[in-house]
């Protein structure tokens, strides 16, 4: 099975920066795509940022030019730079893993979810 151990969130005044970082770890054969979803409070799970194995990312529109995702291959871990947060941008924040776990193989996987708050 794999593994995720999500860390970086808290609370932050508007306008200020965080950084989440999301470790995968398990038996991986290789990671597909790596990102970022987040569930505010009375609303659906969104797709904030997700980056694919040959570096490709995607970003939801409320979060381009404030938002950075990155990876570190070698130690499978996503990284969410925030940056200019705003009180709309406090919800939890969930890591996401599409891995292939055997020959053939491939799954998808949540990691707990870390909260993060925007407030003065």
């Amino acid at each position: 099975q794999v593994q995720l151990v999500e860390s970086g969130g808290g609370l932050v005044q508007p306008g200020g920066s965080l950084r989440l970082s999301c470790a995968a770890s398990g038996s991986i054969f290789s990671i597909t795509a790596m990102g970022w979803y987040r569930q505010a409070p009375g609303k659906e799970r969104e797709l904030v940022a997700h980056i694919i194995s040959g570096g490709s990312t995607k970003y939801a529109d409320s979060v381009k030019g404030r938002f950075t995702i990155s990876r570190d291959n070698a130690k499978n871990t996503v990284y969410l730079q925030m940056k200019r947060l705003k009180p709309e941008d406090t919800a939890v924040y969930y890591c996401n893993v599409a891995a292939q776990i055997a020959t053939m193989v491939w799954d998808e996987y949540w990691g707990q979810g870390t909260p993060v708050t925007v407030s003065s």
